[in-house]
């Protein structure tokens, strides 16, 4: 009778042994999605010491902007904006639900903003929008993947 629950007992002990990590091949994605966010705050704080130090350097004067706003403005909504998407990039490694939030709002927050600077780096702004879409399509499709 011993042998009989033996054997009962030790397959089923090994699939409570056994933890699933709920991970997928998809975390890579969420990861890079982090990255993209350290890069977009990068080329966000480029932009805000740019327009700040060097406003000569973009196409058109700051009153043909989407939004009327001196340089100087423009430069410290980018350098602030930058600074936080780079923080919430960093959160996003750690699978937290509220840098996901964090990731998307910013995310679509950097696209409002790089549309309203598509007069001075047309190209530039584009690109930059396509980063934004593809960081937020990236956390809210397979956000949820690289939780601990």
């Amino acid at each position: 009778m011993s042998d009989t629950a033996g054997h009962g007992t030790a397959p089923e002990a090994q699939r409570q042994n056994v933890q699933p990590t709920g991970m997928t091949a998809w975390v890579g994605l969420v990861a890079f999605a982090g990255a993209m966010m350290l890069l977009l705050g990068l080329f966000h704080l480029v932009e805000g010491f740019l327009a700040l130090f060097r406003d000569e350097y973009y196409q058109v004067g700051a009153s043909r902007l989407t939004v009327h706003v001196d340089w100087a403005a423009w430069g410290w909504v980018h350098i602030i904006g930058g600074v936080a998407i780079m923080a919430a990039g960093i959160g996003l490694f750690t699978g937290k639900l509220w840098a996901r939030v964090a990731a998307v709002l910013l995310a679509m927050i950097s696209a409002i903003i790089n549309i309203g600077f598509l007069a001075a780096y047309p190209v530039y702004g584009v690109l930059m929008v396509g980063l934004d879409v593809l960081i937020i399509w990236a956390v809210t499709v397979h956000g949820g993947e690289l939780r601990e």
